[in-house]
């Protein structure tokens, strides 16, 4: 069972994956302004959200936002705009996931089930045999799921932990965006490449000090992405 909070404003929205969630046995909380849904975060503490984009009043591309100035809980935005404008701006906002609408409990459910797996120790640890492994200013432990920069703990979001995680696992072999998209975010189809994009964008904000020369997630030109460091 899975703590979800779900923002939607539409009602007949909210009814129907409301009643996909507590099928699926799940504790599940909605609101319909991303002004509740922020006011929700402590008292009910979810493992996921579900955030609608277009709410009345806060935006909700600004209550991802808010969300994670404070808190790496998984956010999976839910949205009938389908736009690659759309897409990459909630990717950008802190999304580790972007689901159009209309979307069925069964999709909802394996793109849940998908991002949680990204924080489990077990799974995020998956090619590293050895204990925490430093790369230049940066420490990263698959074991604890940590990573530090200069001493100090990084707050990454499910999908950039997992793959920083996975990268650095092999440092030097260059990974394709679908491969990357498969092995962390774990869609078998064609189309979603750039959330590999948006990710490496926002990790680079973190461990880079010069994002413009990358030293750790490096680009391959007309490929995908390689772990250096150099």
């Amino acid at each position: 069972m899975t703590r979800v909070l779900l923002i939607e404003d539409d009602p007949a929205v909210r009814r129907g994956v409301m009643l996909g969630l507590r099928r699926n046995g799940h504790e599940a909380e909605a609101v319909g302004t991303g002004e509740d849904g922020l006011e929700s975060l402590g008292p009910f503490a979810p493992e996921v959200v579900l955030l609608d984009l277009m709410l009345p009043g806060m935006s909700g591309l600004e209550v991802c936002r808010r969300i994670r100035e404070h808190s790496q809980v998984p956010i999976l935005i839910l949205s009938a705009r389908s736009d690659d404008v759309d897409i990459v701006v909630g990717l950008e906002a802190g999304a580790d996931d972007y689901i159009v609408k209309p979307a069925g409990s069964e999709v909802i459910e394996a793109r849940m089930r998908a991002v949680l797996r990204r924080i489990a120790p077990s799974q995020a640890a998956a090619g590293h045999r050895d204990g925490p492994a430093v790369h230049g200013d940066l420490t990263i432990d698959p074991v604890s799921v940590r990573v530090t920069k200069n001493g100090e703990e990084l707050a990454l979001a499910p999908s950039e932990l997992k793959l920083l995680l996975f990268l650095s696992a092999t440092p030097e072999q260059t990974y394709g965006r679908q491969d990357l998209l498969e092995h962390v975010w774990e869609h078998s189809y064609y189309g979603d490449v750039r959330l590999v994009d948006a990710c490496v964008r926002r990790l680079r904000v973190k461990i880079e000090d010069d994002q413009r020369h990358p030293r750790y997630i490096q680009t391959v030109r007309g490929f995908g992405y390689r772990f250096g460091p150099l």
